[in-house]
């Protein structure tokens, strides 16, 4: 539990440091995700078990200069019995003016998985903005462990 806390007070140390720069936009995302339990971890084969859930939550887009940007996230995710927190810590790099590619370290508070309550894991995302205000997202999150499931995260954000 001292660990948690000491990990949500460098996030939210992150995020006031992030709000303070003229440079941030912050938004909504969500959507649904598609897990792969699998006992051999990266084995989509035939008899992959699949369950679909969904998520929500927050992030926060800060630029550090020109293509590159920082994006913390926090979401709450939902897939069949497992209901966790996500904090991806994201660096960003814009292809073009509409489409980026994600790549960072995931950070997963369970409520109730087994005896481990905190995971890291590894994400890479694509995101293409539609609108100022509009994007389409698509994560992949690898788990390291033997029966941590591979996860799609397909959503959408929001900009207000």
């Amino acid at each position: 539990m001292k660990n948690l806390r000491t990990y949500l007070a460098l996030l939210v140390f992150i995020f006031g440091i992030i709000l303070s720069s003229s440079q941030t936009e912050f938004g909504l995302k969500g959507g649904v995700n598609l897990t792969f339990f699998d006992l051999i971890e990266g084995n989509f084969g035939p008899n992959a078990e699949v369950d679909v859930g969904y998520y929500g939550g927050v992030f926060v887009d800060f630029r550090v200069n020109e293509g590159f940007h920082f994006q913390p996230e926090l979401l709450y995710i939902n897939i069949d019995e497992f209901r966790f927190l996500n904090a991806p810590l994201y660096l960003k790099y814009d292809i073009n003016n509409n489409f980026h590619i994600l790549v960072g370290p995931s950070l997963n508070c369970f409520f109730d998985f087994f005896t481990n309550k905190f995971k890291v894991r590894a994400d890479v995302a694509l995101a293409y903005d539609l609108s100022k205000r509009l994007g389409l997202h698509m994560k992949y999150t690898l788990g390291f462990e033997e029966l941590a499931p591979n996860v799609i995260f397909l959503g959408l954000s929001f900009r207000p």
